[in-house]
């Protein structure tokens, strides 16, 4: 499966969550908690997997580089605003307008990646080297989803360092990691 095919695949059922959580908003259903879960399940590793694999991988070039910048804000915006839904379950606040914010936010995304991101990506890629990072895509995606809030946190950051930086800020962070470990 190709990178834009297993993209796709994700966007399709986030959109589907999301159009849920919606609902749920407007209806009042208390569903809403275990949907911003899902979502999260599904956003954070796909976002984190994603630039790693293939934001990063067309960040410098000259077609890729402008493309992806904004892609990497709206994610964090994305996480920003699913992380303050998943705090509203333990206080009473309205969380319909930040659901639907979410949701046009993330859709808005989308749209994007899959017109500007996926149309400069095919100019740099191969159909084989497509492949391949569709497969290790799926590959990154359970592991994320295994990290901690503050492991996905740090693994954003990476994302975001120039490649020069990447090797001295993982082993530094996977040293503090050793010791909040001991």
């Amino acid at each position: 499966m190709t990178i834009y095919s297993a993209l796709k695949k994700d966007h399709k059922k986030a959109e589907e969550l999301l159009d849920r959580l919606v609902v749920c908003s407007e209806a009042g259903d208390p569903e809403w908690r275990r949907l911003v879960g899902e979502i999260r399940n599904e956003l954070i590793p796909h976002s984190r997997a994603e630039e790693a694999l293939f934001y990063n991988a067309i960040r410098d070039t000259e077609r890729g580089g402008a493309v992806v910048a904004r892609s990497y804000a709206e994610h964090m915006l994305a996480d920003a605003e699913l992380r303050t839904l998943e705090a509203m379950q333990f206080i009473d606040a309205n969380w319909t307008d930040l659901a639907k914010k979410l949701r046009k936010d993330v859709l808005h995304h989308v749209e994007e990646e899959e017109t500007k991101v996926f149309a400069a990506a095919q100019l740099i890629f191969s159909e084989d080297e497509a492949d391949q990072i569709g497969e290790a895509f799926e590959k990154l995606k359970p592991y994320v989803k295994g990290q901690t809030i503050t492991g996905q946190t740090l693994d954003l950051i990476t994302n975001l360092l120039p490649k020069r930086f990447v090797v001295g800020f993982r082993k530094h962070y996977s040293r503090c990691n050793d010791k909040d470990a001991a």
